[in-house]
This record gives C-alpha cells, sequence and structure tokens, in this order.
C-alpha cells in the first residue's frame, strides 16, 4: 500500500454477489486500499459452531483509487462497476467510511439497517463509538446508532446506550428520550451534500 494511494478518495465498487472478500483481496495485491465492511455472526453446525462473515453492503465494497485511472480497478475478476453519474465516479464522504470502520472495530455488533433519510441526529459522547454522529433510533431492546452511506442510500446500525449520547447541559436525564419521541428531523444529504441515487459507471 503506497502512500500514494492513500491519498486518493474513497470509492464505491459494485462486485459479484458473494465475491466481495475475494475481489477485495485481488485489489489489495495490486496495491489498493481497500474496506470491506461485514457483520460476524455464529451459526450452529451439526458438530461446531462457525463464524461466519457477511458484508454489510452486499454486493459492494470500497476503493481507494484514482477516478482518473480506473481501468485496473474495472479489469479485476469480480468488479462490476464503479458507482458513479454517467462517465464520472463519484467519491463516497470520507467521514461516512470512518464512522462504519470505526463501528466494526468498537466490538459492538453492526448489522444492515433501511436507509434513513432523515431523523433525530445524536453525538455519541462516551464509549467505544465517541465522536460518531447519526440517526438514533428507538428499538425494543434500546437505542440503536444508524450509520449511512449517503451515495448508495444504505444503512448499517449498532447498538448504543442511552447514556453515550450528548445531552444539552441544562436538561435532565430524560432530555434525549424528549427527543427522539418528538424530534426535530435532519435530513443527513444536507451534511453530506450528496443527492439521490447515483448510477453506475463502466470503463471509457
Amino acid at each position: 500500500m503506497s502512500l500514494r494511494q492513500l491519498q486518493w478518495p474513497w470509492f464505491a465498487i459494485l462486485a459479484r454477489t458473494g465475491r466481495e472478500k475475494s475481489t477485495t483481496l485481488l485489489l489489495e495485491n495490486l496495491g489498493y486500499q481497500c474496506f470491506l465492511p461485514v457483520s460476524k455472526s455464529r451459526r450452529q453446525w451439526s458438530d461446531r459452531i462457525k463464524e461466519l462473515e457477511v458484508p454489510l453492503f452486499p454486493g459492494y465494497l470500497f476503493c481507494r483509487m484514482n477516478p482518473h485511472n480506473r481501468l485496473p480497478v474495472l479489469q479485476t475478476p469480480g468488479v462490476i462497476q464503479i458507482v458513479g453519474v454517467g462517465k464520472s465516479p463519484i467519491p463516497v464522504e470520507e467521514q461516512e467510511i470512518a464512522a462504519i470502520q470505526c463501528a466494526e472495530k468498537s466490538g459492538l455488533s453492526v448489522m444492515p439497517w433501511p436507509y434513513l433519510k432523515v431523523g433525530h441526529v445524536a453525538r455519541i459522547e462516551d464509549g467505544p463509538l465517541t465522536g460518531l454522529t447519526g440517526i438514533v433510533v428507538k428499538i425494543k431492546s434500546g437505542l440503536k446508532l444508524v450509520l449511512s452511506v449517503t451515495l448508495l442510500q444504505r444503512s448499517v446500525a449498532v447498538e448504543v446506550d442511552r447514556h453515550w449520547l450528548s445531552v444539552h447541559p441544562n436538561e435532565g436525564p430524560s432530555a434525549f428520550k424528549d427527543a427522539t419521541d418528538s424530534a426535530t428531523l435532519v435530513d443527513p444529504a444536507h451534511l453530506s451534500g450528496a443527492q439521490g441515487f447515483p448510477k453506475l459507471i463502466e470503463a471509457d
């Protein structure tokens, strides 16, 4: 992995379903920095318990690349297309990738989640996800922080403790509960600047 590669932004790569991991390895062998978000789950087999890794964004991986020299990526086995509009690749927001990487490394359970365009945005001030900002939703077991890749219009969710969330200093412990019950909705697209669902691009 060269410093030159690290300077390029992240791009979303559409890969053949079931080949996301092998495609990621092939790109990394070519010198690209890649990121394949996965969720880990244990399944009981007849004689053993096996831990499986399932892509959080089935059919997609992320790769730092030069958008003006995308042919080597497109020619890599398993790669179908690069997400963009027309002939132009569109980079994924750096902070969105960083947030998902943080969630994956936290040791907390991360799972695919329906894409949320609006919702109550909160900041995590404590715990393994400190510093992350995302939409918080209430579920029966507690709260989940929803992190999105706006370009793909896909989300993942990680369970959080309500005590990790920021609360206005003039409000009590019930501040977040009140906020989730009657929150001012925020559109994350306004934060990232990405709009709409992009088309996929191929090589020239």
